[in-house]
């Protein structure tokens, strides 16, 4: 019961992720939204991302159980705010209010399964939760293209409202009480100076090819600047504090090292392609909401079935060959994409969609098997919750890296052709170039991973677990 109440809230809020990609070229419509419509998603990645680990800290002060129904309970109240919003500006703020409470869910959610769990059962019940991960993702599209087209982009948001209240009750219910532990101390500074630095650094990427800044507008030259400072200062306090919100030693490790490098590079492609994709489905091939979500379900179809065997493989095969075979063939799937054209039909998207998952699903398994092998047993926990701190940043990263060169090529190519930087032709290659892209940084991905060099079997790293392990992340 404990199991079916936390797969609940997982997977709502993982639906929520996905399920707003379809309506963002319907949001950017009806609210006016322009191009600062990709907010929309990227607030609520940001918010999640930036507070997970701090949503987690918290989690050992004030309880569990108390902390993921309170984290339920604001998810419930963003959806509905979202649902209500009258402009681009309340919807996006309403959305930071969803990710606080998503992080709360997504942070607190393997802890509880840990402390309810025996060791032996452990493994099964959090690779149950990485299937129901991969369930919202799927449904995600498919969901909210039927909500749009019969009730409109809000029924997207309210669908939370009924379910929601059941899952908390649920979970006021079911869930059992944790111990809490009030003396622990708390690496603020470090909260502190990531927070600002992500979001001052993601905030000059998204303002940088706007027209009325530039990259060469002092505001977005110091928001870039003063994001870097400050990131730097956060991995230069977490160093020297005695109690880090984030483990440097984890990555003196150079397999681990290399799997998470290769598993953010990866997601931030992902990210890149989740932004792009709907805009060309629907403003350039023409293709329904409804429509347009199947063509994307045969992504998470095709990694849902190929992720089991890229687990399996991986206690049979050397994970630097099987992860890097799985990451050439993510970036020929982009590849092909970057020849995208309007006269484009679903199964040339399908296909292309289908290339990428497969590609992507035989590299996760086996890197996320390798990273948490690699890492001390006493510091298991904490290596997993960096493959999921890895995973948003990298969503986070995608979406704003493809938003900056898909508005800024299709810009130069309105201003050097003397045409509209909406028109077809500048869109498609401004889409393009993001394509590009995005192959290019799974290619280096791909050379990080075979670089990783292959970990010999060992007691504490025991090749027979990595099919079980991978399962785990996936």
């Amino acid at each position: 019961m404990v199991l079916a109440t936390l797969a609940f809230g997982t997977f709502m809020a993982t639906l929520d992720s996905s399920i707003v990609n379809i309506a963002l070229p319907t949001i950017r419509r009806e609210l006016n939204a322009g191009d600062s419509v990709e907010w929309v998603i990227l607030s609520y990645l940001l918010t999640t991302t930036s507070t997970l680990l701090i949503m987690g800290k918290l989690s050992d002060w004030l309880g569990r159980r108390r902390m993921y129904i309170t984290g339920f309970a604001i998810f419930v109240l963003g959806s509905l705010l979202c649902g209500l919003s009258w402009n681009i500006g309340s919807l996006i703020t309403f959305r930071v209010v969803q990710g606080l409470g998503a992080a709360m869910i997504f942070a607190i959610g393997p802890a509880i399964i840990s402390d309810t769990f025996a060791p032996a059962e452990r493994g099964q019940a959090l690779g149950l939760m990485g299937a129901v991960v991969a369930a919202g993702s799927s449904a995600g599209p498919v969901a909210g293209g039927l909500l749009l087209a019969n009730f409109g982009w809000q029924s997207i948001f309210f669908v939370n409202l009924p379910i929601g209240m059941l899952a908390i009750w649920r979970a006021s219910v079911v869930l059992p009480a944790s111990p809490r532990q009030p003396q622990q101390s708390f690496d603020l500074v470090g909260a502190g100076l990531f927070l600002v630095g992500i979001i001052t650094l993601l905030t000059g990427l998204d303002f940088g090819p706007e027209p009325e800044y530039g990259w060469n507008n002092p505001l977005v030259l110091g928001m870039l600047s003063a994001g870097v400072v400050l990131l730097t200062g956060f991995f230069w306090w977490e160093s020297r504090t005695p109690a880090p919100m984030l483990k440097l030693s984890l990555f003196q490790s150079r397999p681990y090292t290399s799997a998470i490098v290769a598993a953010w590079l990866g997601f931030v492609a992902s990210g890149g392609n989740l932004f792009i994709i709907p805009f060309f489905l629907q403003q350039l091939l023409g293709f329904t909401p409804q429509k347009a979500g199947l063509v994307l379900l045969s992504g998470p179809l095709t990694l849902s079935i190929v992720a089991p065997i890229g687990g399996y493989l991986s206690s049979r095969l050397p994970t630097r060959w099987l992860a890097t075979a799985g990451l050439l063939l993510t970036a020929s799937g982009y590849f092909a994409f970057s020849f995208l054209q309007a006269d484009w039909d679903w199964h040339d998207v399908v296909w292309r969609t289908a290339l990428i998952s497969c590609g992507f699903a035989l590299f996760q398994s086996p890197n996320s098997s390798s990273a948490l092998n690699s890492a001390p047993l006493s510091e298991r926990g904490i290596a997993s919750s960096m493959i999921a701190f890895m995973r948003n940043m990298g969503f986070v990263v995608g979406i704003a890296l493809a938003a900056a060169i898909w508005y800024s090529i299709r810009n130069r190519y309105a201003l050097t052709h003397g045409g509209d930087a909406v028109s077809p032709t500048a869109q498609l290659t401004g889409m393009q170039s993001v394509y590009w892209t995005l192959t290019g940084v799974v290619l280096l991905a791909a050379a990080i991973s075979f670089l990783r060099g292959n970990r010999p079997a060992s007691p504490e790293h025991p090749e027979t677990t990595k099919g079980g392990m991978a399962t785990i992340v996936g």
